[in-house]
């Protein structure tokens, strides 16, 4: 309401929140709660602790860092302040291997020596694979260009 009494009169934000005037203005003049101002202080050791970690810690690790700490808190208190301040686990990139050099099997020769350039369609072609992680998964794209008109010859999924 604060942020739009320049924009509207009281009584008409008051309606629009279906709260007296009275009570808003009972509210305002009302000091902060132990509660909050011990919300205040325990939110600026939990953004200590999240930037401390690389923002990669979520909440339980958050509250047992707290706790080693000596911080009386509990879990679900600090799981709400992070959500109501946006605090989150940063996730690390997921990356898939695709090369296993460790193997007996016969490694087929490099025909094109880097000459990826063709005078008639057909004549050449290249492979690649890409990845994408899915909730299943790794799905895995191979397809293989023809390098005169690097359209598409074939792919699979």
């Amino acid at each position: 309401m604060q942020q739009h009494q320049g924009q509207f009169s009281v009584a008409a934000l008051c309606r629009a929140m279906q709260v007296s005037p009275k009570g808003y203005y009972a509210w305002k003049r009302r000091p902060q709660s132990q509660r909050a101002k011990q919300d205040v202080a325990l939110l600026e050791q939990i953004r200590a602790v999240h930037a401390q970690s690389r923002q990669t810690y979520g909440s339980p690790r958050v509250y047992h860092e707290l706790r080693e700490q000596g911080a009386g808190c509990g879990r679900h208190r600090i799981a709400r302040l992070m959500r109501e301040n946006a605090l989150s686990a940063r996730l690390p990139k997921r990356v898939a291997v695709t090369t296993d050099s460790g193997h007996a099997l016969p490694v087929a020769p490099n025909v094109l020596n880097r000459q990826f350039g063709a005078e008639r369609a057909n004549t050449k072609w290249a492979g690649d694979i890409t990845y994408v992680w899915t909730g299943e998964g790794w799905l895995y794209l191979g397809i293989v260009l023809d390098m005169f008109s690097r359209r598409v010859v074939g792919w699979a999924v």
